[in-house]
């Protein structure tokens, strides 16, 4: 099948790319003491003279003291934002586009033991998983902090010359906690029992992000049905409830959205063929990312279990491409392993393609 379709150029506001390809982002945790270094600029560099459409970069925090549960994870404020610059100014040098993806994790546990937050965990409801409590709620203050924290990330992200900026509102994190009605059992304004209700917070981050950036930038906002707490975890069970929580989100400033699956070929409603991709753009309007085992024939949450994975055919994903069921497609692991996986899909190198192996995730390649 003709690759084509991969390689057609798009356009969402200022963001304009030559191709339909996204770098997914990737937790590296290279970046000791939250500061990114030049390794980390190499590493993306290499990405955008591999030919990747737009560069998502790793989770990179905002200035809450417990936005991050890792010390090696970057963040986006302070000192880190002239090494910030080099990474753009790297990237851009090769002739590509990128964006930070800004990111709380709010009272997601990090993978280091001896991780002690630097201050007071943020979460809805005061739950690190379903039923366990053990955490102060956030306060008006916390949320309004919090919310204006976003919106100082995204001025930053202007001022620096990325090209787009990405909101994290997936997989468990603050964003998506406060969505989640397993994490998020407030009483007042910033819960309730629908979506709708639940959705407020994300959208007032998105309105923040969106008066930092100004209209012209493009915003994305990567959402996921899963959790890491829970793999089977749903926020919207029917096509009605998926659009009381994307409408608000549409209309506070998203310009698209980044919909993240384990893996992207499996249908989000029964019924319909659509994968999340395709019902957020059916239900919105607006452009979407499909993301989810693109290129490989294992799923990604295999990969921290020591599983590695082969080529797999992009034959069902580019006829979904073409038939306008998303926008742009998201590639992780395959980019991990291999900084020039769009070449080789460009010119029909099949053979060349890499292997992933959890060994890639070790280093900075």
């Amino acid at each position: 099948m003709s690759v084509d379709a991969l390689f057609q150029p798009f356009q969402v506001k200022s963001l304009k790319m030559p191709n339909r390809i996204v770098m997914a982002p990737m937790t590296r945790s290279f970046s000791p003491g939250g500061i990114p270094t030049d390794d980390v600029a190499a590493y993306y560099r290499r990405r955008a003279e591999g030919g990747v459409g737009l560069i998502v970069t790793e989770g990179t925090v905002v200035d809450r003291p417990a936005a991050r549960n890792d010390a090696n994870v970057p963040v986006f404020h302070g000192e880190a934002l002239p090494q910030w610059k080099k990474v753009v100014d790297e990237v851009h040098a090769a002739g590509g586009l990128i964006a930070p993806q800004i990111w709380h994790v709010g009272s997601a546990r990090g993978q280091g033991a001896d991780w002690k937050p630097l201050g007071k965990v943020d979460s809805p409801s005061g739950m690190t998983t379903p039923g366990k409590r053990g955490l102060e709620p956030m306060t008006e203050e916390d949320i309004a902090d919090t919310i204006a924290a976003f919106g100082r990330s995204a001025r930053a992200a202007r001022d620096l010359g990325f090209d787009a900026v990405e909101i994290h509102g997936a997989h468990g994190y603050l964003i998506d906690q406060f969505f989640w009605s397993g994490l998020n059992d407030r009483t007042d304004k910033w819960g309730g029992p629908s979506i709708g209700e639940r959705a407020r917070f994300g959208a007032e981050v998105v309105r923040a992000v969106r008066e930092g950036v100004g209209e012209d930038m493009a915003l994305i906002l990567r959402l996921s049905q899963w959790k890491q707490q829970d793999f089977d975890a749903r926020i919207a069970g029917t096509p009605d409830q998926m659009t009381e929580w994307l409408a608000p989100l549409s209309e506070a400033g998203v310009d698209v959205f980044h919909c993240s699956q384990r893996r992207f070929w499996e249908p989000e409603f029964e019924g319909s063929d659509l994968n999340f991709a395709g019902w957020a753009r059916k239900l919105t309007g607006k452009p979407t990312i499909t993301v989810g085992s693109v290129g490989l024939d294992g799923e990604f949450i295999a990969a921290f279990g020591g599983a590695g994975s082969k080529p797999a055919s992009l034959d069902g994903l580019i006829k979904r491409l073409e038939a306008g069921e998303f926008d742009l497609v998201a590639v992780g692991r395959a980019l991990l392993a291999d900084p020039q996986w769009v070449q080789k899909i460009r010119d029909g190198r099949m053979d060349e393609l890499k292997d992933f192996d959890r060994s890639a995730m070790a280093v900075l390649s």
